[in-house]
């Protein structure tokens, strides 16, 4: 949701690329909405009735990551007592969202940049290839291109995943988008709270939300509407 010339920009290249196969790398600031603006892709794409299989790459131990994504076959560890299908596997024919894309160690970036040249995998202790059909989007909010020159990360997977690049701005560069996601918010959580006595905000706080600027973005925005919500007792928050 947004009115301003950043976000009109980024509507366009979604209308542009949502058709292809193209692999995106979607950056920005901690919630400004990167898993929205993937989906808002994958919805728009000829994979909108397949699945969309969303993980983040920097909550789950790097121990368990290689599983979690490319699976396992049993017996392939201590505890392997059945075989596994991971997340490539269940997003063939969709989308994979990897999000903290940057946060991935060496090994796994070797095995995505396999995965994404030829759309093959292993299941972790296995031996036999599995060909899937699947659209990578990725997020990341660290600077790749600083991780690059110290040696963090891959420069062949970056440019892979770079096919298309997006950058979401932060919210306090969104112009008059802040005050217009506040309101939808506050319609949201007025029904789902029983406020339908709330009507709108007072010009003090109209005011506030544009000047303020927001370091947790829409994330952020989102926390406090739904207080103010709750708390509020009058009909104009």
């Amino acid at each position: 949701i947004g009115e301003s010339a950043p976000v009109k920009n980024i509507f366009v290249t979604i209308e542009k690329i949502a058709t292809t196969d193209t692999n995106v790398l979607i950056t920005g600031e901690s919630g400004v909405g990167k898993e929205l603006l993937a989906q808002a892709i994958h919805s728009r794409s000829l994979r909108a009735h397949k699945p969309f299989i969303p993980i983040n790459c920097a909550a789950i131990p790097e121990t368990l990551l290689e599983s979690e994504l490319f699976g396992y076959e049993r017996g392939a560890f201590t505890g392997a007592h059945g075989k596994k299908i991971g997340k490539f596997e269940l997003a063939h024919e969709g989308t994979l969202f990897l999000d903290e894309v940057g946060d991935l160690g060496q090994p796994l970036q070797a095995k995505l940049l396999r995965f994404l040249q030829d759309q093959v995998i292993e299941r972790v202790g296995g031996k036999t290839p599995i060909q899937l059909g699947v659209r990578v989007l990725a997020a990341t909010n660290r600077n790749l291109e600083e991780d690059i020159r110290q040696g963090r990360f891959r420069e062949d997977l970056y440019f892979r995943l770079n096919e298309i690049y997006i950058v979401v701005p932060p919210l306090r560069a969104r112009e008059n988008d802040a005050l217009l996601l506040a309101k939808k918010f506050l319609y949201q959580f007025a029904m789902e709270n029983n406020r339908s006595n709330i009507k709108g905000f007072t010009s003090q706080a109209s005011k506030f939300i544009l000047e303020y600027p927001w370091p947790g973005n829409v994330r952020e925005l989102r926390s406090r509407v739904k207080r103010a919500v709750v708390m509020t007792n009058g009909t104009l928050i």
